[in-house]
C-alpha cells in the first residue's frame, strides 16, 4: 500500500475521526484541570498507535508506515475539528 492510499485509508475511517472527536470533547471539558497541549499530544500519539495494533487489516502496510501515516492523519483530522469548533464558537458569539 502506498503513501497516499495509506493516509486516504486513515482519513476516511470514521473510527479515527469518532475518536479525534472524543478526544477533543474530552480536552475541552478538562481543560481546568489538566494542561491542554500534552494530553492532546497523548491522545493523537494514543489514536496512532491503537488503530493499527487493533485492527487486522493483513499487513497491507508495514507498522512503522502505518504509524507515521496515522499520525499525520490524526493531526489533519485534529486541525479539521479544532477549525471546525472555532468557526462554530465564532458564529455563536
Amino acid at each position: 500500500m502506498t503513501f497516499t492510499q495509506l493516509l486516504a485509508d486513515q482519513l476516511t475511517d470514521p473510527l479515527r475521526l469518532g475518536l479525534t472527536v472524543a478526544l477533543v470533547a474530552v480536552l475541552l471539558r478538562n481543560r481546568d484541570v489538566t494542561a491542554f497541549w500534552l494530553p492532546l499530544a497523548a491522545g493523537v500519539l494514543f489514536i496512532a498507535l491503537l488503530l493499527p495494533l487493533t485492527t487486522a487489516r493483513g499487513g497491507a502496510a508495514p507498522f512503522a508506515m502505518a504509524v507515521a501515516v496515522g499520525l499525520l492523519s490524526t493531526a489533519l483530522l485534529l486541525a479539521l475539528v479544532l477549525g471546525i469548533r472555532h468557526v462554530v464558537l465564532r458564529w455563536m458569539a
